[in-house]
């Protein structure tokens, strides 16, 4: 923004020339203006240094300066003395920002005194802006190399996604014509912003370039040599995808420009896991290979998300046996020392709405949350009776406030929390949970719900679960998540929330066939706003180890996953 004290000096000044000038509009005119320090009046497209194209040409000052016409009458709220050109480039809310200053936009460069455009290399200080590539959501893609983005803007038959151009808006296009150069014909189209995403999903295979706060959860983020924007250890510094931009002229040091329109310090990302049973065989190889034992594969992959959620639905017990991989009955207890465990994946919020929480009664349940208490770990969705069990996890990380809630529609009786005795939180038909929902978005609180709901072994979502799950969107709920499913089941993008009916599960020992498979969900969260989300997918090994998925498993299950969720 302008300085206040500069702007009323100069505002002063002007108005005594004004003033003076009608008086005599002949006789007086105003102080010549610098002349503009950047030609953009030339039909060639402007080339920022960062392309290895031609440079934008320097003009030097002359000895005849640009002298305005001087007003006839006085307009209505006049803008500051000094035309502001803003190049073809800028991305739309970077010129917002620069539309606040109030100042007359000129029609051509050769009449502005100020200029806001693609930065020079050798400009220093220059507002950062940050670009993703970006795909309908269910792309199988996950992302390229930059000498796969540069042949795709050459050529759209030679890209990952053949015939596909890419599509953008104008800006996006000037802006990158100056580090790509000239794309071919065909090979990229530009669209208003408010018909990109729209295009893109009903023009699948689709991919386009979009500025970081255009990004939607309904478009996926491809990586670009393994990078994103959308990581909490994004490094812009070599990302391709990252312009500058400046403003130049005599008076560019009283107008501010933002850093950047990415904030590292605004971003959260999140890690939803489905089931963990740290039992019968699972537990037989803690006890042998080692308590890190499952987490020797997917650990980093957890441990890195800023909030790490984790359903743990098994009491620990100091009086637990060891452990019987063929254990017949579904009568659960873990050693507390499993907890280690839990510690090492970075475990930062634990979900209790398993319906295994009071196998071993109320004594295991209590030293359980004696346990999450001792470490600082919220817990919700179960506790020490029915107050306590319905209280939301309330968490904040850089600014964005999170509220977690669950409950369990399922039963038995018995494992819900009464009054005076712990347990999982009954759903009650949801009015509370809906309630509270409702509650904790006014209060400012992005809300995540999770449900023990009642077990499926197929991926396509019942009507039932449709009809309950949509409730706890239309409640306010951002994510609504399914942590009762053995194998992964179906999604969808429903009134701006998203859902997945069933993860499948983390650590358990259930190496049946699709029970192998598992979702573990990473949301973005930026400035207090739902931003993106990345499937993980990992198989299970050993009964108690998932991996990463290797490319043709994973693109087996989502596959499979994308059609059973109708897409």
């Amino acid at each position: 923004m302008m300085k206040n004290s500069t702007y009323k000096t100069l505002s002063a000044l002007f108005l005594v020339i004004f003033l003076g000038s009608c008086a005599d509009p002949e006789g007086l005119r105003l102080p010549s203006l610098e002349i503009p320090l950047r030609d953009f009046s030339s039909s060639e497209p402007f080339v920022s240094g960062l392309a290895t194209a031609t440079q934008p040409t320097i003009k030097e000052p002359t000895a005849t300066p640009i002298t305005p016409e001087i007003p006839t009458s006085q307009p209505t709220n006049t803008p500051f003395p000094d035309p502001l050109w803003i190049d073809p480039s800028v991305p739309a809310q970077l010129r917002e920002n620069a539309l606040e200053w109030n100042l007359a936009i000129a029609e051509n460069v050769s009449v502005a005194s100020l200029q806001l455009g693609l930065a020079l290399e050798s400009d220093t200080d220059p507002t950062t802006w940050i670009y993703a590539l970006v795909a309908p959501f269910p792309t199988i893609l996950d992302g390229v190399t930059l000498a796969e983005l540069e042949a795709a803007w050459n050529d759209s038959l030679s890209g990952p996604l053949p015939d596909s151009p890419l599509w953008m808006t104008d800006s996006t296009l000037n802006a990158f014509t100056a580090r790509f150069g000239e794309a071919e014909p065909g090979s990229v189209k530009t669209v208003p912003e408010a018909e990109l995403l729209d295009l893109l999903w009903d023009n699948q295979p689709a991919w386009g370039i979009v500025p970081f706060e255009s990004l939607d959860p309904r478009l996926k983020v491809l990586t670009i040599d393994g990078e994103s924007p959308v990581k909490n250890d994004f490094d812009e510094s070599s990302y391709p995808l990252s312009l500058g931009f400046k403003l130049v002229g005599n008076k560019a040091a009283l107008f501010d420009l933002p850093r950047s329109n990415r904030d590292p310090s605004k971003l959260t990302v999140v890690i939803m896991t489905g089931v963990t049973a740290m039992v019968r065989a699972t537990a037989v190889r803690m006890e042998i290979a080692g308590l890190d034992y499952p987490a020797w594969n997917i650990g980093d992959t957890l441990e890195a998300a800023d909030i790490t959620h984790i359903s743990n639905e098994v009491p620990f017990y100091t009086g637990c046996p060891y452990p019987d991989p063929r254990q017949e009955d579904l009568v659960f207890c873990s050693n507390p020392k499993y907890i280690e465990l839990l510690e090492i994946v970075g475990t930062d919020v634990v979900e209790l709405t398993g319906n295994h929480f009071q196998d071993y009664g109320s004594p295991a349940s209590l030293q359980t949350l004696d346990l999450y208490n001792e470490r600082g770990w919220p817990y919700y969705g179960g506790g020490a009776n029915l107050e306590d069990s319905r209280k939301p996890a309330l968490i904040t990380h850089n600014g964005n406030r999170f509220a977690f809630v669950g409950c369990n529609p399922v039963g038995p009786g018995i494992a819900w929390a009464t009054e005076d005795e712990p347990g999982a939180a009954s759903c009650d038909d949801y009015e509370w949970l809906k309630a509270e929902i409702a509650n904790l978005t006014e209060r400012g609180y992005i809300v995540i719900a999770t449900f023990q709901y009642f077990e499926y072994y197929v991926p396509e979502p019942t009507d039932q679960h449709r009809s309950d799950f949509r409730a706890i969107a239309d409640a306010g709920a951002t994510i609504v998540n399914g942590s009762q499913a053995h194998i992964p089941q179906a999604m969808e993008y429903y009134q701006g929330s998203f859902i997945h009916y069933g993860l499948g599960s983390l650590f358990f020992d259930n190496m049946a066939g699709p029970s192998r498979r598992e979702f573990i969900d990473r949301h973005v969260f930026y400035a207090g706003q739902y931003i993106s989300t990345e499937l993980v997918t990992a198989m299970l090994e050993d009964f108690a180890r998932p991996r990463l998925m290797r490319p043709e498993e994973r693109q087996a299950i989502l596959s499979k996953i994308f059609e059973a969720s109708g897409w």
